[in-house]
Order: structure tokens, then C-alpha cells, then sequence
């Protein structure tokens, strides 16, 4: 008996034509709608399995899953892997302290270096984590580490030109000539 794939709705067909056109979608998803899109038109599994240049094992092996489960069949099932290795807490805690301004946590610094963090979050927190999963976290949750001050933008301490002092002239002025 020849597999085809079940009736579909008017939404599902029009799913199914998208992902199977599809230039944004997984390959993997695409080549699975392509999969239902040609079943649809009548084509059979070793017609399918030439057009697409798969085996016929894994063209019925989707064309099952998609009669069984719908358009959730197309995606791939979630695989097992190792576990976070910080808990959400964790993570939640490491950007709330990246956007604390450390002058209310009472310390001598007036902003955050990713070895200050790291030292704040191992010591204080009782996190211990690098300063590169710190970047990651951050990087991950959209946040842009500042650049270092430099001579021609603002310094980031307030109180930097009375801590500095007086400005010395570094050179002698330079006398008109006649």
C-alpha cells in the first residue's frame, strides 16, 4: 500500500507551500515541507525520494511523523545535551550586577571591567565564573561592554579632574616670531 500524506487544511497547505519555498526557514524544515508539498501532488515515496535525493526510508519516516503529529512533526524533537551551567537566578544575577552602578554597592570603583565583575560575582556573590562566560552572558542578553576612557570622551568618574589635580604645562609655550 502507497503512503501518502493525510488531507491537509487550507491553513496547513499554505504552511506547507511557504516552508517549502522558503529561503528564512531551516534547510531541514524545507526539504521536510518539500517532502509533504510533493506527497500533496500526488507524487509516491520512491518518486519523492529521487526528486529529492534522499532514501525512501527517511522520506516515509517524515511523511508518518507529519500525518501523526501536523506541522510540529517538520521540526526537530528537542535533544538531549548537558545542562546549563549556571541556573537562571545565576545569570539574572550576573546582569543585574553588570548594571549596577558599583558606587552604590560602596565599592572604589566607578564602573565595571569584566575582571571586576568576575572578582565581585567569585567573592560576593559566591558565583564562580569566568570573566569570558560573563562577556557571553552579557553579549547574549544584547548588552555592548563600554569602551575603555580615553583623552577625547568623557571620563566615566566625576570626580577624576579633582583626584588628578592641576594640569602641568608638559611643554614650554611657544614664543612668536618677529
Amino acid at each position: 500500500m502507497a503512503l501518502h500524506v493525510r488531507v491537509l487544511t487550507t491553513e496547513e497547505s499554505a504552511t506547507i507551500k511557504q516552508h517549502a519555498h522558503s529561503r528564512t526557514e531551516p534547510a531541514r524544515v524545507v526539504e521536510r515541507a518539500k517532502m509533504v508539498w510533493l506527497s500533496q501532488q500526488g507524487l509516491l515515496v520512491p518518486a519523492l525520494a529521487k526528486e529529492l535525493h534522499l532514501k525512501q526510508q527517511t522520506v516515509r519516516l517524515w511523511l508518518k511523523r507529519f500525518n501523526a503529529l501536523g506541522l510540529a512533526g517538520l521540526r526537530d524533537n528537542p535533544r538531549p545535551g548537558r545542562p546549563d551551567t549556571y541556573t537562571p537566578e545565576q545569570v539574572g544575577q550576573v546582569i543585574a550586577t553588570a548594571l549596577t552602578n558599583p558606587k552604590s554597592l560602596d565599592l572604589p570603583f566607578a564602573s565595571w571591567t569584566l575582571d571586576r565583575l568576575e572578582v565581585y560575582l567569585n567573592d560576593v556573590k559566591g558565583i564562580a565564573i569566568k570573566r569570558s562566560r560573563i562577556d557571553e552572558i552579557l553579549i547574549a542578553e544584547g548588552l555592548r561592554w563600554r569602551k575603555q576612557e580615553t583623552w577625547f570622551s568623557e571620563r566615566v568618574d566625576p570626580d577624576f579632574a579633582e583626584k588628578r589635580g592641576p594640569s602641568q604645562p608638559s611643554t614650554p609655550s611657544h614664543q612668536p616670531t618677529a
